[in-house]
């Protein structure tokens, strides 16, 4: 019993990153980004402890998915993701912002 509930529980907690990483893999963010690991950008585990005490990095990275940015983690910028939608956007983020 105790195994079954284990496991239940573990399922559990990483549904809503799975569901959000196939988001992410579904836009390509994947393609330049790792979960823990530096691709072309910054690994999404990085990104989560910068802006970790940023009350307004959900917004602030939403827009950067949809419209690009550069210079925050080196030379090469991060393209305009024109197939993200706005909730896509924020939905990301958050899922970036959630990863420890």
């Amino acid at each position: 019993m105790k195994r079954v509930l284990f496991t239940t529980l573990a399922l559990a907690m990483s549904a809503p990153v799975l569901a959000d990483q196939a988001l992410a893999t579904s836009k390509n963010c994947l393609a330049c980004h790792g979960v823990a690991n530096k691709v072309v950008g910054p690994a999404f585990k990085d990104v989560a402890a910068k802006y970790a005490s940023d009350k307004g990095a959900v917004d602030m990275l939403a827009g950067k998915i949809q419209k690009g940015g550069g210079g925050n983690w080196g030379a090469i910028p991060m393209p305009a993701n024109a197939q993200v939608n706005d909730a896509e956007a924020k939905k990301l983020a958050a899922w970036v912002l959630s990863l420890k």
